[in-house]
């Protein structure tokens, strides 16, 4: 799920909720229902998501276990 990669390089990169908030310009709040599976994560917020952690957007839904692009 979108929810545990986010969450997952998030921490990885040790950052925190309101600094990838921030970077999509949303609240920690808001961004925080992403990571919980609360909300669904919209195109727009996974292709944001996928440009900050240089990874496939494949790879942040689960399809795929390789994160990088096939440019």
């Amino acid at each position: 799920m979108a929810y545990n990669k986010i969450r997952d390089l998030r921490e990885d990169r040790d950052l925190n909720q309101t600094q990838v908030a921030e970077m999509l310009g949303m609240s920690q709040t808001g961004y925080s229902k992403y990571e919980t599976g609360e909300n669904d994560i919209p195109t727009e917020i996974l292709i944001k998501l996928a440009n900050f952690y240089n990874v496939s957007i494949d790879f942040l839904l689960g399809q795929t276990n390789n994160p990088n692009r096939n440019l």
